[in-house]
């Protein structure tokens, strides 16, 4: 598998779960722009059966190089991101949830859905996009959900782009950031302000916004549920920056979160 062949699946299974995406990129074409992507996120459990590095495997056998690292305490996740081999293709953003900083229960739960992961699938050059691949109860989603939105997420939608990313400072009609938050709100698009509209400032090197995840119907062993499926990201860097921000990315991360009235 090319890298351009599992970028292009990615794209069409998150386009599937999160139209948003597709109307959005409809809208910037019809001002002539041609989107290109900074970088994509995909999400993991820290059980070495799927860990980061096993979802970055697919990525790393085609060139890409690992860089920067992460850390979130309050989510209890940990992150990579990576480099891509050449020019014109995205960075990747991998983070894992920690298991072993959640309860004996919490771990028991995400063992039972990893116990029916198909032996050869993390071995599998396109891991990283063969969806979930086990069944979970809404009642499980919800167990989970107590604990981190990160792993209920992961529990309802498994191995998928969790969001693409616009670069930004590759449009030609927008000059900042704002602009095109702005675009977007005026079109009906919910933002994530959790933090602000925009995460960080150009003298960190790095602004951020996101769209908030539209529900979508998810099949659970009891029953089909609306939950927050993927979300579409912004970012516009500055001076040469290319790495990420944590405290930005903390907040970027509440996206998928449930919205309570």
């Amino acid at each position: 598998m090319t890298l351009e062949a599992l970028f292009d699946r990615l794209w069409a299974d998150y386009c599937a779960i999160n139209p948003q995406a597709e109307a959005i990129a409809a809208l910037l074409a019809e001002r002539g722009e041609t989107v290109r992507n900074d970088h994509i996120a995909l999400r993991t459990f820290s059980d070495p059966r799927v860990d980061l590095d096993v979802v970055a495997s697919g990525f790393t056998r085609l060139g890409y190089t690992a860089a920067g690292e992460y850390e979130f305490p309050v989510k209890k996740l940990f992150a990579r991101h990576y480099e891509p081999p050449r020019a014109g293709l995205p960075k990747v953003f991998i983070s894992q949830l920690l298991l072993e900083e959640f309860s004996a229960a919490f771990q028991d739960r995400i063992g039972g859905l990893l116990a029916q992961l198909p032996t050869n699938a993390p071995s599998r050059a396109d891991f990283a996009a063969i969806g979930r691949p086990w069944t979970v109860s809404y009642a499980e989603y919800e167990a989970l959900r107590a604990q981190s939105e990160y792993g209920a997420w992961m529990a309802a939608f498994g191995y998928r782009a969790n969001h693409f990313t616009v670069d930004v400072g590759a449009l030609k009609t927008f000059d900042t950031l704002g602009g095109l938050t702005s675009f977007l709100s005026d079109r009906g698009f919910a933002m994530n302000d959790a933090g602000g509209v925009i995460k960080g400032t150009p003298d960190q090197g790095l602004e951020q916004s996101s769209t908030l995840a539209a529900e979508v119907d998810v099949d659970f062993t009891d029953g089909t549920h609306a939950i927050g499926g993927c979300y579409y990201e912004f970012a516009l860097r500055h001076h040469g920056f290319g790495a990420f921000i944590a405290s930005s990315a903390t907040r970027l991360f509440e996206s998928t979160d449930r919205r309570t009235a």
